[in-house]
């Protein structure tokens, strides 16, 4: 179900110059930082590119939401770390993305760290945000 207006905790502001061959920044100017396409893409590479900016916003967003899922379950996650991997590619009209999420426990056994990314796959926002829009694949 969708937050309301009259719920929102913390509204993030960013404005991007010349869309992927610019510059973005927040309004608090936290962030500040040129962007380019990946030389994957035709680009030079010099600077970050929205998968990346992507990427890191979801695996921080997730690590939080294992730290959640664990303390409600009484699992130790210390050292543990998340990676997303986020991938662009041609669809059928234009571009899309897809996204690798992988968690590194290494204070549990497989098993519960399987559980404990499952059930923060269910309350991550960002999963949230994504589900059945794009393809996010746990591994």
């Amino acid at each position: 179900m969708p937050i309301q207006q009259s719920e929102v905790l913390y509204t993030a502001v960013a404005t991007a110059e010349n869309g992927r061959d610019g510059r973005v920044a927040t309004d608090d100017g936290k962030l500040d930082l040129v962007v380019n396409p990946p030389k994957e893409m035709g680009g030079n590479g010099a600077g970050t590119n929205p998968e990346q900016l992507f990427a890191a916003g979801y695996s921080a967003c997730f690590q939080g939401a294992l730290g959640v899922v664990a303390r409600q379950e009484g699992a130790d996650i210390t050292g543990s770390t998340v990676t997303a991997k986020v991938g662009i590619g041609k669809n059928d009209d234009g571009f899309g993305i897809i996204v690798e999420i992988s968690a590194e426990i290494p204070s549990v056994d497989a098993a519960t760290a399987r559980s404990l990314v499952e059930k923060a796959h269910q309350v991550c926002p960002y999963s949230k945000a994504t589900r059945g829009n794009i393809t996010v694949t746990l591994v």
